[in-house]
């Protein structure tokens, strides 16, 4: 099939303040810093992603306003929203165990793969999977 190539290039993700959102990446998850680049009056753009990923950025995006800081933790009505693959999952859990990671069940293994539902620091839910090998 010929069609226009499109892909999902960020994902906004309200932290409470742009170093707060950094350091739980970049120290607890062990993402990447793609870019932090000033706009002035205290804006940045701030991109972060998994090591070695190819897929999409979020973009760390501080609340300025009753809203923002209202929907933090609650982006997706709090359903799991965020979905971290790893070629290795027990690696990574343990790793993100011994980092503090508060993880809301045991991991679980489903036809898709490996699965544990995990809570950032500001309220979101999110899945480590090692997905199943086809």
């Amino acid at each position: 099939m010929n069609g226009p190539m499109r892909a999902i290039a960020h994902v906004t993700f309200l932290v409470p303040s742009y170093d707060e959102g950094i350091a739980f990446f970049t120290e607890t998850l062990g993402f990447d810093l793609v870019e932090d680049t000033p706009l002035g009056g205290g804006k940045r753009w701030v991109l972060v992603r998994p090591s070695g990923g190819n897929g999409a950025s979020l973009l760390v995006a501080e609340a300025t306003d009753d809203a923002q800081r209202a929907a933090i933790g609650r982006q997706t009505g709090g359903r799991v929203g965020f979905f971290l693959h790893t070629d290795d999952f027990a690696r990574d859990h343990r790793q993100m165990l011994d980092r503090g990671v508060e993880f809301i069940e045991e991991p679980r293994f489903e036809a898709y793969g490996t699965v544990a539902v995990f809570r950032d620091p500001f309220g979101n839910s999110w899945d480590l999977i090692e997905p199943a090998h086809t």
